[in-house]
């Protein structure tokens, strides 16, 4: 039997790459890569392909939740499963490599940074105080989710900041923008009602965390709705009780308003 190594490639570029990462994927036998849940900024499956000197089989969604392609090569050989950020933060990936243990099948974990301490920590925020993560998905006739925003207030309402991912549609090349994910926020307060986003309400938005581009801002709804924040990949925080620091991280870090470090009430 086989070896599968699950390898996150983090958020930036292959500069990044710890000389374990490479040295492992020039050993594999076959090397396989999804990228419709998150991608490298700084780099593309190319440029990793240069690096490690063989190509890459890029999966699609359904070869990697409902077919066996990388378990029946990984009974064979070593083989490498990559992602950008961190592998095991996708419930599907878990699944997988629950699915290759059950095979039998020797399994490693290579960690990548991922976009849910990253964010926290370019922003100045405190990742301990981060609430459970939601997802923004793109609309579609007749079909308007409002528990992305319910669980955004369950959140905020007992402080805890709240990191929200956007909708990837990597096979159509569409990626949602902070500002669509600011106006979705600003129509479900519309529908709902439940007094979370307001004039004055702090929301943040970080983009290509970890790539050289990267930028982050923060403002009130009016601003955020307007900011360029440049290609993708993007996300939007909702912040729940500023700590002090926060509040002055955000001030110096993003650019938010600098009356946020002064308000007791936060």
């Amino acid at each position: 039997m086989g070896e599968l190594i699950f390898v996150g490639l983090g958020l930036g570029g292959v500069d990044d790459l710890s000389a374990r990462t490479v040295r492992a994927l020039k050993e594999c036998d076959q090397v396989f890569g999804e990228f419709y849940t998150s991608k490298l900024i700084d780099s593309t499956p190319d440029d990793l392909e240069k690096v490690i000197g063989k190509s890459i089989v890029r999966l699609k969604r359904r070869e990697v939740e409902e077919e066996e392609t990388v378990i029946e090569a990984a009974k064979m050989g070593k083989v490498a499963f990559v992602t950008a950020g961190d592998t095991m933060a996708a419930t599907t990936h878990v699944d997988l490599k629950i699915r290759a243990m059950e095979e039998g099948i020797q399994t490693t974990v290579l960690y990548g940074v991922s976009i849910f301490t990253a964010c926290a920590s370019a922003l100045g925020l405190q990742p301990y105080k981060f609430g459970r993560a939601v997802t923004i998905p793109f609309p579609e006739p007749g079909y308007t989710p409002l528990s992305p925003f319910e669980n955004i207030y369950e959140n905020w309402s007992r402080g805890l900041h709240t990191l929200v991912l956007l909708d990837i549609r990597e096979e159509e090349g569409r990626y949602m923008t902070a500002n669509q994910a600011v106006k979705w926020l600003i129509d479900a307060e519309k529908a709902k009602g439940l007094g979370m986003i307001t004039e004055s309400t702090i929301i943040c938005a970080a983009a290509r965390v970890g790539s050289r581009t990267e930028k982050v801002s923060a403002g009130y709804p009016s601003k955020m709705l307007d900011e360029d924040m440049g290609p993708p990949l993007h996300a939007v925080v909702v912040p729940g009780k500023l700590h002090f620091v926060e509040a002055y991280a955000l001030v110096k870090f993003a650019g938010a308003p600098e009356e946020i470090a002064d308000d007791q009430n936060l």
